[in-house]
């Protein structure tokens, strides 16, 4: 039986300086695009899911501090262009915040050699942050605590999921 400690990496990134690398960070983007259309399509709860979230943080720790900030920063925009969603009103704050979530997680993973369930961790709590942070100061009118029930909660339980199921994905990536 394997030890749960050769489920947790540290520090084993690809690196991202060829033309696979670079299919594969297109990939994440496009996934990270048609995901949360497939869900808009289907009905199902976005909120919950969060399915741009995946992809960028599994950017992160397949290919480091680049390829997640990348992806962060490339899919809102993108999927913004192409679909009109995120709404115009999150797609500074959603690009910040899932820019930090790929950016924070390859920094820890990568440079610091955190194992990648608590780079996760830290990562959503601090894109999180910096999410509500712009929210707050661009936003007047609207009811925080209105989208802090609505948006905001929904998304811890599936932050848990994520921080175990994640680490977990991209450890099959990298074998």
């Amino acid at each position: 039986m394997k030890n749960i400690r050769s489920l947790v990496f540290y520090g084993n990134t690809l690196p991202l300086n060829n033309l696979r690398a670079y299919l594969f960070e297109s990939l994440f983007v496009i996934l990270a695009v048609a995901l949360p259309s497939v869900c808009h399509l289907l009905g199902a709860p976005v909120r919950y899911i969060l399915p741009m979230h995946w992809t960028v943080i599994l950017a992160g720790l397949v290919y480091g501090w680049r390829g997640g900030a990348i992806a962060g920063f490339l899919s809102p925009v993108v999927s913004f262009l192409i679909t009109g969603m995120p709404f115009l009103i999150s797609l500074v704050p959603m690009t910040a915040e899932l820019f930090t979530y790929g950016l924070i997680t390859g920094i820890l993973v990568q440079k610091i050699k955190m194992n990648s369930f608590a780079s996760i961790a830290i990562a959503l709590i601090i894109g999180r942050t910096i999410f509500l942070f712009i929210f707050i100061i661009s936003n007047q009118g609207i009811d925080i605590s209105g989208y802090f029930m609505s948006a905001i909660l929904p998304g811890l339980i599936i932050g848990l999921v994520q921080i175990i199921s994640i680490p977990l994905i991209a450890k099959f990536w990298i074998k």
